[in-house]
């Protein structure tokens, strides 16, 4: 079994020679939990097992697949809680991708911490330039790790049924009987080697990929690269450059020649996930804290908590990993003024040019800049004394000037407002504030008149909804020159989310979701900023940027166009579906694929397919499912997967949620998510699309 056990790509080095002899090392959990385990790397180099000291038993293990970075030192919360008892040089954090809890380790010297640091951030490297094949290949030993029980490298037939069962096939004994000995060329009642690469192609066998593919296949074993350009041209509608695709998928997933198949989170980590996720305003509540040091509470509760400096510590190192693209950092401020000129300092001590201090011209701006204009900027949200132009023209007591076309009662409010502020808001952090200034919000018709485009408002979920029921028009119109955040209710104590579209339909830009939440909310949120790079800015359509637009989202008669789009989905398969969380031992899946339509409240809509019974590995379906989108520009499509339940309500087993725009025509493989958002490979959806536009206007 070496030859399918080990990755070709890994290069055995002293340092993983001596992860895979183990090392005694703590694992720690909290200042009062810190207890020995053995840590070791298995043959395969992808997998590492650990065991508990005093009873040698294996207590867990994880695939290099899942690890998402390793940090050095006292980076987590728990070893900073630890920090007096053990160096940093002994300390690094294991992150794993989704929501399993972070591996905070302390091992015996600085060198053993060095040696596991640097395997397996060699390891990650591997494991993330892997391409499909090398995914499919390294899940394949995943399987074979999982399912070999005693460890011989070999698999009888009790273990192959093992095999099934965590593979989601259900498979009556004597078929399954009779792929194993068809697979046992050797008759030694065991697979091993060939023979597991023979077993598995029996198992994936895809008909209804090889019957497409002999379509087009004039010898039934190969596509030319005419034959690859015809496929591209007639199904996947690929009318410009299908040469030179063909000829990219032929060098990009071309297999060898024999064309074998087989060859909890602490605060801090939460703001890492979401602005690596790609989050571009990040919301931080700031108290007084002890020693005047300001602090960040968390949630809804006063339970947790971390100093302000780690937040902007963490977010001048992070803000940019994923995209270039500025970071609003939105402060909801509730410091004494002495702690406030700390916030301020920190800020500027720890961001430095990061920190966006002045208008980008040093003018007072008649319209926002461009994202790109604030490219690896960061912006702070929040109150601020008197006007821009103030800041920009240097702060001082004198009320602004009032020009002859000032209404006297207005100024008088603003001067009013300037003078509370200055009681309650420091200079030094007011100052801070450039294209964000928090104004309330007092309607559509007073914000036309009186505000500014470096302006912003912030509304309830609730109030948002009202305005968009009774002001549709006047909303997106508004948010073609200002912005406009809205944020949960005060309701949502659990960090429930709502759903973003209906915001999103009005041209609202900032609109705030609890990322640690997983569901359909934050698919959406996935699917919509998936579209440009996952750099946290898409380009709003151009009608909802006219300022004079007549768009509604709720009044079909303001949409410009010929008429809807028809989208026709044919379903047809499924490959190997992942078991449902905390099912019981043994069972097999019974999946239905939803498609999901969201847009404008005419374009909502779902179907679904039937269920297919006690298979989650090669379900078949061949349905079809068909709708009509009026407003395409606007529109997120949703694929779920569940696992049907005739007694309660359906498990969620994967989805993927794509913009209208991203949706190509023809065969396409739908790679499925987790719950949470990461990717669950092999685990796909084989569809056929079509999208089918409207008829033009008659030609005399």
């Amino acid at each position: 079994m070496a030859s399918l056990l080990c990755n070709a790509r890994i290069q055995l080095t002293d340092t993983l020679e001596q992860m895979q002899q183990g090392t005694l090392m703590r694992k720690v959990k909290s200042k009062s939990w810190k207890k020995q385990r053995y840590f070791k790397l298995q043959e395969d180099c992808m997998t590492i097992w650990y065991q508990s000291k005093r009873t040698g038993k294996t207590e867990s293990a994880f695939s290099i697949s899942d690890v998402e970075t390793v940090r050095e030192g006292h980076q987590s919360e728990v070893l900073q809680s630890v920090a007096e008892e053990f160096p940093a040089e002994r300390c690094f954090t294991i992150v794993f991708y989704g929501r399993r809890g972070n591996l905070d380790l302390v091992a015996g010297s600085a060198e053993e911490a060095q040696c596991w640091v640097q395997g397996l951030r060699q390891l990650i490297e591997v494991a993330t330039t892997m391409d499909q094949r090398e995914k499919i290949d390294q899940w394949i030993r995943d399987w074979f790790q999982k399912a070999d029980k005693n460890k011989d490298g070999r698999m009888n037939f009790k273990e192959v049924q093992r095999l099934l069962k965590m593979m989601n096939v259900d498979m009556n004994e004597d078929h399954a009987l009779r792929l194993f000995q068809d697979a046992d060329k050797s008759e030694s009642g065991t697979l091993e080697g060939e023979e597991f690469v023979l077993f598995y192609k029996a198992l994936t066998q895809r008909e209804e990929v090889l019957s497409l593919f002999q379509e087009f296949s004039e010898d039934g074993k190969k596509l030319t690269l005419l034959e690859l350009v015809d496929f591209l041209r007639e199904e996947q509608l690929e009318d410009v450059g299908a040469e030179e695709l063909a000829m990219e998928l032929i060098d990009k997933y071309e297999p060898s020649e024999t064309e074998d198949q087989i060859r909890g989170h602490s605060s801090i980590e939460g703001y890492i996930r979401a602005l690596k996720r790609g989050c571009r305003c990040l919301e931080v509540d700031c108290w007084d804290g002890p020693n005047g040091e300001p602090m960040v509470y968390h949630g809804h509760t006063f339970t947790s908590k971390i100093p302000f400096r780690e937040v902007v510590s963490t977010l001048g190192k992070y803000a940019f990993k994923t995209s270039d693209y500025p970071v609003i950092l939105s402060l909801e401020n509730h410091c004494s003024m002495e702690q406030q000129e700390v916030l301020a300092q920190q800020l500027k001590d720890i961001l430095g040019e990061q920190l966006l201090t002045t208008t980008i011209d040093g003018h007072v701006p008649t319209q926002l800049p461009s994202p790109e204009e604030l490219k690896h900027k960061i912006l702070l949200k929040g109150k601020k004394i008197g006007r821009l132009e103030d800041t920009l023209d240097g702060p001082g007591d004198e009320a602004p000037d009032v020009s002859d076309d000032d209404n006297g009662a207005e100024a008088e409010e603003e001067r009013r407002r300037a003078k509370k502020d200055r009681e309650t808001l420091a200079q030094a952090l007011s100052d801070c504030v450039i294209y964000c200034k928090n104004v309330p919000f007092r309607g559509f018709q007073e914000a036309r008149s009186h505000s500014r485009p470096s302006e912003i408002s912030s509304l309830s979920e609730a109030k948002a909804r009202k305005l968009i029921r009774d002001e549709g028009n006047e909303f997106v119109r508004h948010n073609a020159w200002q912005l406009t955040r809205i944020y949960p209710s005060g309701m949502r104590t659990d960090s429930s989310n709502y759903s973003p579209q209906e915001m999103w339909n009005v041209g609202c830009q900032i609109v705030a979701l609890n990322f640690q939440t997983a569901g359909m909310e934050m698919d959406l949120c996935d699917g919509l900023f998936s579209q440009n790079g996952c750099c946290g800015y898409v380009l709003k359509p151009p009608f909802m940027r006219d300022e004079e637009t007549l768009f509604n989202p709720s009044d079909p008669s303001s949409w410009a166009g010929p008429g809807p789009i028809t989208l026709t989905i044919q379903v047809i398969s499924g490959q190997q579906l992942p078991k449902v969380a905390n099912s019981k031992e043994g069972a097999i899946i019974d999946p239905l694929v939803r498609v999901e339509i969201y847009g404008v409240p005419a374009d909502q809509a779902h179907q679904e397919t039937k269920y297919i019974e006690n298979n989650g590995f090669n379900p078949r379906w061949d349905e079809t499912l068909q709708f009509q989108i009026h407003v395409p520009e606007l529109a997120l499509i949703r694929f779920v997967v569940e696992d049907y339940d005739k007694t309660s309500r359906n498990d969620f087993v994967g989805q993927f949620t794509v913009a209208f725009a991203n949706i190509k025509p023809g065969y396409r493989h739908i790679h499925l998510l987790s719950k949470d958002g990461t990717s669950i490979p092999p685990s796909s959806l084989f569809v056929h699309i079509r999208i089918t536009e409207p008829p033009g206007p008659e030609q005399d």
